[in-house]
């Protein structure tokens, strides 16, 4: 039987996860501080070690280095929340076998220490000096869309998982670049038609002369050009979900053939006399208020209801702070496998440049930045000096931050990060990049009674 050694200071987390762990046939013991951890380090050897980065009494790089020193083939996994990524980061850089993040699904943290225990058995050893980049085990059943901590991001999860195994047709309203296609592929893979096509068209892209033509295909010699047989993105479609990004774009006279296809579940090549069954859900995606946009006779109304049966607002980056380095972390990923580097995380400086960042772009701009910064980078770490010139100078401008140590008014950050989490000093806490018993400390060093 493999043991495991859990620490961490949340004792009703470490009980659950004991608990779970204990099912699944594993020996566990607990420790609910690094100090209480390290005679039992000395006394016994574990084949795996599951330890949150952030302790009461000393931090995980440090407990780290005690496991290791004691027994070096004993694997480590650090646990970390969103704000100390960085830290679980320079850990695997120091020998642990990897690192996940929470809020996790026990699911995943059984896979990552199954692979754990079959390095073990392999005989693999930290001590080869060797950096690779982390598999960060993401808190998403999707790989393309990660879940966010913050309560905007739960909510938008929760509308995710209530309207995907339905048929309704869904309107994703949101600024630009804030992810609206992935919250669609989401709810498409979340759903019934998850083995059929998605069908993602950019409604702004397609010219106007040839929109039919796009969308309901046509047959050969129809019109100039017309040289073969096209199929048309709606029978492309056909069992699947077809994603209209940008429904605001269409043209009139579109909306009008668009209307008559969702309502009679039919459409007619251009130049065909033959209608085409086709069943599709469609979930449409727009920068626009288009409430105002039917008032002033630029969008049909029939079609607004149409698309309008079920809405979800995405929200923008900056309502989405406490999820910045969790998506920072996955493009970091993503930029490493597209460009064949190996940067293995963000220097402090540049973290606090991105949480006082305004972030106009939202995602897609974060994305854009993380890949050119991987691009330049020619160190394990990105650094300030290679981030664009808005981006560096966030980090020395005096604009609204939550990172607390290295700024004079904590109290007033305190205060108004409590506001914003409506007293949940947990939130408030991961708001503030630091661990709850910081911010009880910090609570009564300023006398702040809630």
């Amino acid at each position: 039987m493999s043991k495991i050694l859990i620490v961490e200071d949340d004792v009703a987390f470490c009980t659950m996860l004991k608990t779970f762990l204990q099912k699944k046939d594993y020996e566990v013991v607990t420790a609910f501080s690094g100090n209480e951890a390290i005679p039992k380090i000395k006394q016994e050897v574990f084949d795996v070690v599951l330890a949150d980065v952030r302790l009461p009494d000393r931090d995980g790089i440090t407990l780290l280095d005690e496991i290791l020193t004691n027994n070096p083939s004993t694997q480590v996994i650090i646990m970390t929340g969103y704000a100390e990524i960085n830290m679980a980061v320079n850990a695997i850089k120091l020998g642990a076998f990897d690192y996940v993040s929470k809020p996790f699904n026990p699911d995943t943290i059984l896979q990552t220490i199954d692979k754990a225990l079959l390095s073990h058995k392999k005989g693999d050893t930290h001590r080869e000096n060797k950096v690779k980049v982390p598999k960060r085990v993401s808190n998403s059943t999707n790989a393309s869309f990660v879940r966010g901590v913050s309560d905007a991001s739960k909510k938008l999860n929760e509308y995710v998982a209530l309207v995907a195994p339905t048929r309704m047709s869904v309107l994703i309203v949101g600024d630009s670049g804030t992810g609206k296609e992935y919250v669609a592929s989401s709810i498409h893979k979340s759903s019934k038609r998850s083995e059929k096509p998605f069908v993602p068209v950019d409604c702004g892209a397609i010219p106007k002369e040839i929109a039919s033509s796009e969308f309901f295909g046509h047959i050969k010699g129809s019109f100039t050009g017309a040289v073969n047989d096209k199929v048309g993105h709606f029978e492309a479609a056909n069992g699947g979900t077809l994603f209209l990004d940008e429904i605001g774009n269409l043209s009139y006279e579109l909306q009008v053939q668009l209307l008559r296809a969702l309502q009679e579940r039919k459409i007619k090549p251009v130049g065909s006399n033959k209608e085409i069954e086709v069943d599709i859900r469609v979930i449409a995606a727009t920068n626009e208020d288009l409430s105002t946009a039917v008032k002033e006779g630029d969008f049909r109304e029939d079609l607004y209801h149409r698309l309008n049966e079920f809405t979800i607002k995405v929200p923008p980056l900056k309502d989405r702070i406490e999820d910045l380095m969790l998506f920072a972390n996955h493009f970091l990923e993503e930029s490493n496998m597209e460009l064949d580097k190996n940067v293995v995380g963000f220097a402090d400086e540049v973290l606090e440049a991105f949480k006082k960042y305004y972030w106009p772009g939202n995602l897609r701009e974060l994305k854009n930045i993380v890949k050119r910064s991987v691009l330049l980078s020619q160190k394990d770490m990105i650094t300030l000096d290679i981030l664009p010139k808005d981006v560096a100078n966030a980090s020395q401008n005096s604009k609204h931050t939550y990172g607390l140590f290295k700024n004079q008014n904590e109290q007033e950050l305190i205060l108004d990060a409590l506001e914003r989490a409506n007293g949940n000093k947990a939130k408030a806490a991961r708001m503030l990049s630091i661990d709850r018993k910081t911010l009880y400390n910090k609570l009564k060093q300023y006398d702040i009674s809630l």
